[in-house]
């Protein structure tokens, strides 16, 4: 039967394609069986094996809170956990969704994981097929028939085209290091979740601090200029001196003063928080004050190992960089040796459509190369002394890596470790000087001691309280910079919402 007959035909043509594409599967499977890249080894981290300090022989990091050996690390506990103010949690949650820097972060893991696919797609072969029509019309005079003709060639074709068999591994180390380069901006991806967290808690916490001294400020000239009027009126009966007259008018305008300075410091401390979150921050979610419990930290028990600092993702992504260091010597050295490339195809061609598929018609071609590397002044061996020189540097990369993060960690407990017998030392500077200020008003008042002393006693209340309101912010941001700085606010919870999108808040 005619259709039995071409089936029979078609298997034929088949059968007759070259063995060269047996060969070429082949050479696919045997490809990349020499990887020349070095071993990796994690290189010692250069740093003490705990945080414990002494000055004048006194342990200055002292254990903070709970010594349980079942107490979660930083690096364990979500950022909502850690936050208690659900003002704050709002705020976070906004940053986490609108904030610039952190979608251009997600969205260079999206380049990267594209640009390690077109790396990677280099290790196969690319096939194609296609099918074309070639037709030539040779005119009378030039034809030896003395008659003009037309001829046409139908041509369906499947081939690969300059395929590298992956001997020596080139290709299978760029697309390793192409991998790392995926892995480097994930891991900076999170790197920039917990700091834009810091950020903004920091950023909030700030603006109370600023809007309580504004408060202090204004509290400060409303008492002076109530002072000052009544001193105004006392002088023109003549019970008030002009000395202590103008020191009150000074008075009152060194607090009018602070009060533009924290209005200006208000404003910009606002402007901030919006850049930071991306967009306008409702009002009802603004600090008036520092809140007495704004953040809720861990205990960090003396004697914490600093191997947990090898999780934090900053030293995560230096060591990527450095494995993908390693993948380019491999690259480098296989650049010595020689590389062979294959282009094959097989198919069709006949001179009417109708015949395209035929017995006969089947054609093929396969062309490979070799190329062997003789002279080329050295920029093989260039290479590969720039690939180690590189692996080098980001072997002393991963090693500061971890010397800052082990500094960043131990600053922040040597803080934490005092912070506590100040801020109880300040609150007594405080509540003194309100007793010695109101001692001394009552003297003046009563004209014991003139106006000199109880100013003395009034500028030194009001920079006791200025001081002990910072230091009451300084508590609260070293208890984020230790959070953070301990790789805080990465559980498992905030890693799956942030790996479904820029936009995602956990």
């Amino acid at each position: 039967m005619p259709g039995h007959q071409t089936s029979n035909m078609q298997r034929a043509r088949l059968a007759r394609l070259p063995a060269t594409i047996t060969a070429l599967t082949l050479a696919m499977l045997l490809g990349g069986c020499v990887n020349l890249a070095p071993d990796y080894q994690q290189p010692a981290a250069p740093v003490a094996a705990d945080w414990t300090q002494t000055v004048d022989g006194k342990n200055i990091v002292a254990a903070q809170g709970d010594k349980k050996a079942t107490q979660p690390a930083a690096d364990e506990i979500g950022w909502r956990e850690f936050f208690l103010d659900e003002r704050l949690r709002e705020v976070i949650a906004q940053a986490l969704q609108n904030n610039r820097d952190l979608r251009v972060a997600a969205l260079n893991i999206e380049k990267a994981r594209a640009q390690y696919r077109i790396t990677d797609a280099d290790r196969y072969p690319a096939i194609s097929a296609s099918g074309g029509l070639s037709a030539s019309r040779t005119p009378a005079e030039l034809s030896s028939s003395g008659r003009a003709t037309t001829s046409r060639q139908y041509s369906a074709t499947l081939g690969v085209s300059s395929y590298e068999l992956d001997f020596f591994g080139r290709l299978k180390n760029l697309s390793d290091a192409a991998l790392e380069t995926y892995q480097y901006q994930i891991e900076t991806r999170r790197s920039t979740h917990i700091s834009l967290v810091a950020e903004v808690a920091n950023a909030w916490l700030t603006l109370a601090s600023d809007r309580e001294l504004l408060k202090l400020a204004q509290d400060t000239l409303a008492s002076q200029g109530r002072t000052y009027e009544l001193g105004l009126r006392s002088h023109e009966i003549g019970t008030v001196s002009g000395v202590d007259l103008a020191s009150q008018e000074a008075s009152v305008e060194s607090a009018r003063a602070d009060v533009g300075r924290y209005t200006s410091l208000v404003a910009q401390d606002l402007n901030a928080l919006n850049l930071l979150v991306g967009a306008a921050v409702a009002p009802a979610l603004l600090p008036d004050s520092l809140p007495q419990t704004a953040s809720a930290l861990l205990g960090t028990p003396s004697g914490l190992p600093s191997e947990i600092l090898l999780r934090r993702p900053d030293v995560l992504a230096a060591e990527h960089t450095l494995i993908g260091a390693h993948a380019d010597i491999g690259a480098a050295r296989a650049a010595f040796f020689p590389s062979i490339t294959l282009t094959a195809d097989g198919g069709t061609a006949s001179r009417s459509l109708g015949g395209l598929f035929n017995a006969g018609s089947g054609s093929w071609s396969f062309a490979p190369s070799i190329n062997l590397p003789i002279f080329n002044a050295g920029a093989n061996r260039a290479s590969l002394d720039s690939a180690k020189i590189t692996r080098d540097i980001d072997v002393a990369n991963y090693e500061k890596a971890i010397q800052t993060a082990f500094e960043e960690v131990a600053n922040a407990l040597a803080e934490r470790s005092t912070l506590d017998q100040r801020l109880t030392a300040q609150q007594k500077v405080a509540a003194a000087n309100e007793r010695s200020y109101k001692l001394s008003d009552a003297r003046y008042r009563n004209g014991i001691d003139s106006y000199l002393t109880a100013l003395v006693s009034q500028r030194a209340l009001y920079s006791a309280q200025q001081t002990l309101i910072s230091l009451r912010l300084t508590e609260q941001s070293n208890r984020i910079t230790l959070y953070k700085v301990l790789g805080g606010g990465w559980n498992e919870q905030t890693q799956k919402v942030a790996e479904s999108g820029p936009a995602a808040v956990p």
